[in-house]
C-alpha cells in the first residue's frame, strides 16, 4: 500500500507573530484607578489613521475626553484616555465597555483594507442609549452640497428637493464664514427607495446647483467664487456606521471651499497674527501657536480654547485630513478650557518648513474648532413625519427672519426629529413668539428651545498659555521606547 506524505504545520505557527511581539492590539478599560473618570488604554501596532479611528469610537459613544496622552512613534501606538459619559460620570454600562473594546480592535483590523482619507459617511449614530439598536438606514441616496451661504438658503434647498419629489431621510448642514456644507440622504418620495436612475440624479444635481448659484438678494454680498457652488451624488452609504463619518465629511467639504478664509470685510478689520491667534469672534479665547523642535524634527502645535464635547475629534480630524501625522500628543481640560499639544510631521516626514504653511494650518484648525460653535439658540422639533415637512418648517423659520447656522435632521420611525441652530438675520433679539406661529402653521409639534452662546467666562488678564512641551520633550524617549505593555 502506497504511503501518502503531507507537510506538517505547527498549529501554533499562525500565532507566532503574536507570541514573539505580543498581541497586536490590547484595550484596557479601568474603572478603579480614578474616582471621577474611566481610564482607557490602547496598546497596538500602529497604522496610518489609527488615532483618528480610536477618537471616533470614543466620540460616537458621546464620551468626553478630559485628559489624554498619545504616542505613536517607532511603529507602536500607545494611548491613554480619561473619559466620562454624557452625564459626567464613569462608564457604568458593561455593554458600552464591551462595545468600545470590540470597536477599537475591529477598527485596527479594517484600517489596512480601507483608505483613511476617504471615509464613507454613515447615517447611523451610536450613543449609550442606542448601542444595541438594530435599526438600519439603508434606503437612501447621499447628496453632497457646498456653496456660499445666504439668508434662507437651507430653506430653498429643502423646498427644491420637495419639488423634485425627494424625501429627505436625514440631513446635516454646517455654515461657517458664509460657506455652506451639507450632506443629505434622500429617497424617492413615492416608493421610499434609493434613487439610482442616473438621469434623475443628474436633474437633481443641476436643479440644486441652480439654487446654490442663484443671485443673492440686494445688500448681501458673495464672499466666494461661483465655482465653489457644487452638488454631487455621493457614494457615501448609510446604515452601518457612525455620525463621526458624516461629520468628518462635513469638515472635508468645508475645507474644500476654504471656510478658513474670512470674508474680506472681516479679515481686513481683524488681521491674524502669524504665530498666535487671539480671542476669536465667538468668544472662545482661542489661541493657537506653532513652534519647532529641530532636535527631533517635530512641529509642535499648541491649542487653547473653551472646552466642549467632540473637540479632540475636530482637531485630530483636521490634522489627519491635511496630511499631517501625529507622533505624540497630550491634552487636558481645566477651568472650562481645553489645552492640546500635538507633535506632528507632514506625511513626507518633514516638519512645517514655511511661515505660510504654519499660518494655513492655524487658520484651518481655528475654522475646525469654530464650526460647531453657534450663537443664538437651538430649536429641537419633533413631529409626525410627512412629505414636505422639512420644507414647511424651514419656510416658517425664514419668514420669521431666522437664519439656520447648523442643522441636524433625521427620521426615527414615523417621527421627524429636527435640531436647528438659529440666529436672527438682522442681528436683533429673537422674537420668541415664532414658536406659536410654528405651532399654528405646522399643527401639533413638540418644541424645545435653548439659548446657545459661544462666550465663556472672561479670561483673567495675563494668564500664561502654559505649554506641555517641557513635559513631553523630557519624556519622548520613554513614551516611544519604554512603555509597559497593557
Amino acid at each position: 500500500m502506497q504511503k501518502v506524505y503531507s507537510p506538517y504545520f505547527d498549529p501554533d505557527f499562525e500565532n507566532i507573530r503574536e507570541r514573539i511581539y505580543g498581541p497586536t492590539c490590547r484595550v484596557s478599560i479601568d474603572n478603579e484607578s480614578m474616582e471621577d473618570c474611566t481610564v482607557i488604554k490602547v496598546d497596538s501596532v500602529n497604522k496610518p489613521g489609527l488615532l483618528l479611528e480610536v477618537v471616533k469610537v470614543l466620540t460616537d459613544m458621546n464620551l468626553s475626553i478630559s485628559k489624554s496622552y498619545i504616542s505613536s512613534d517607532g511603529g507602536w501606538f500607545m494611548d491613554v484616555f480619561h473619559v466620562k459619559d454624557e452625564h459626567g460620570n464613569k462608564i457604568g454600562d458593561q455593554r458600552v465597555i464591551n462595545y468600545i473594546q470590540q470597536a477599537i480592535d475591529t477598527t485596527r483590523e479594517t484600517l489596512s483594507s480601507s483608505s483613511p482619507s476617504s471615509p464613507k459617511a454613515k447615517a447611523k449614530e451610536y450613543t449609550n442609549s442606542t448601542l444595541l439598536s438594530s435599526e438600519h438606514y439603508n434606503e437612501h441616496t447621499a447628496i453632497e452640497m457646498t456653496g456660499t451661504d445666504r439668508p434662507g438658503l437651507f430653506s430653498e434647498i429643502s423646498a427644491a428637493l420637495a419639488d423634485l419629489h425627494c424625501n429627505i431621510v436625514e440631513a446635516h448642514a454646517w455654515i461657517h464664514n458664509t460657506r455652506l456644507a451639507c450632506v443629505a440622504y434622500i429617497s424617492d418620495q413615492r416608493t421610499n427607495t434609493p434613487i439610482k436612475d442616473l438621469s434623475r440624479l443628474s436633474t437633481i444635481e443641476d436643479h440644486l446647483t441652480m439654487v446654490l448659484r442663484a443671485k443673492p438678494t440686494s445688500g448681501y454680498r458673495r464672499a466666494t467664487a461661483p465655482n465653489q457652488q457644487e452638488v454631487k451624488a455621493s457614494d457615501l452609504q448609510g446604515g452601518e456606521g457612525t455620525m463621526t463619518n458624516v461629520e468628518r465629511r462635513l469638515h472635508q467639504l468645508m475645507l474644500s471651499v476654504r471656510d478658513f478664509d474670512e470674508p474680506a470685510s472681516e479679515s481686513s478689520s481683524s488681521p491674524m497674527m502669524l504665530m498666535g491667534l487671539g480671542p476669536d469672534r465667538n468668544g472662545q479665547n482661542l489661541r493657537i501657536s506653532i513652534e519647532e523642535w529641530n532636535e527631533k524634527g517635530y512641529s509642535i502645535v499648541n491649542i487653547k480654547c473653551k472646552d466642549r464635547r467632540r473637540l479632540m475629534f475636530d482637531t485630530v480630524c483636521t490634522l489627519t485630513d491635511m496630511q499631517y501625522v501625529i507622533f505624540h500628543a497630550s491634552a487636558f481640560s481645566r477651568g472650562g478650557y481645553a489645552y492640546q499639544e500635538y507633535f506632528i510631521r507632514h506625511v513626507d516626514g518633514c516638519a512645517l518648513s514655511t511661515e505660510g504653511e504654519k499660518e494655513r494650518l492655524m487658520k484651518c484648525l481655528e475654522a475646525a474648532i469654530e464650526r460647531r460653535v453657534c450663537e443664538g439658540f437651538r430649536l429641537e422639533l419633533c413631529a409626525d413625519n410627512r412629505i414636505g415637512l422639512l420644507s414647511d418648517i424651514t419656510r416658517v423659520l425664514r419668514e420669521n427672519g431666522l437664519a439656520v447656522v447648523r442643522a441636524d435632521v433625521e427620521t426615527q420611525g414615523e417621527k421627524a426629529v429636527n435640531k436647528f441652530y438659529l440666529k436672527d438675520i438682522s442681528g436683533n433679539e429673537v422674537d420668541m413668539e415664532f414658536v406659536e406661529r410654528i405651532k399654528r402653521e405646522m399643527g401639533p409639534v413638540k418644541l424645545a428651545v435653548q439659548t446657545e452662546t459661544g462666550h465663556g467666562s472672561p479670561e483673567k488678564p495675563n494668564t500664561p498659555f502654559s505649554s506641555l512641551g517641557g513635559f513631553l520633550k523630557t519624556r519622548i524617549e520613554r513614551l516611544s521606547h519604554n512603555f509597559v505593555t497593557i
